[in-house]
């Protein structure tokens, strides 16, 4: 579900569209082909998520980067911290070690070789936040 939802976002990143354009365009795919998708709730709950929260998202990330700007990185190691900085600060549904876990594999999975200690450095960085947020946003 994390892959895909990294899939998607890369994918509108690529196409200069929002990206839950490409989640009903997959879906109206999915229909007119009466194919069998492979998005679940959650990916759509991620990739929704990540959209209406992008602009925190990527000034949260940008703020952690150390010598680097977010334009500068790959465009998958963009999708896949974005992805983990929502579950990380918007998401209670998972444990934190869990989404460091999961981002740092898809990076071992889809990215260079170097991704994977630079996104588990930029997110442990920002998983110092999670409480603090999540508590936050649960007092509201």
């Amino acid at each position: 579900m994390r892959a895909r939802a990294v899939d998607i976002l890369f994918e509108a990143e690529a196409k200069e569209v929002p990206a839950t354009q490409v989640v009903a365009d997959r879906r109206a795919w999915f229909a007119e082909h009466d194919a069998v998708g492979e998005m679940t709730g959650y990916t759509v709950t991620l990739v929704e998520g990540v959209a209406a929260d992008a602009s925190q998202i990527d000034a949260v990330i940008s703020s952690h980067l150390d010598n680097w700007k977010l334009h500068r990185l790959p465009a998958v190691d963009r999708a896949i911290l974005r992805l983990a900085v929502w579950e990380l600060l918007y998401s209670n549904e998972v444990d934190i070690h869990v989404v460091l876990d999961e981002a740092v594999t898809l990076a071992k999975e889809l990215s260079t070789d170097e991704s994977p200690a630079f996104v588990n450095g930029v997110l442990g960085r920002i998983a110092e936040l999670a409480p603090q947020v999540r508590a936050a946003a649960a007092a509201e």
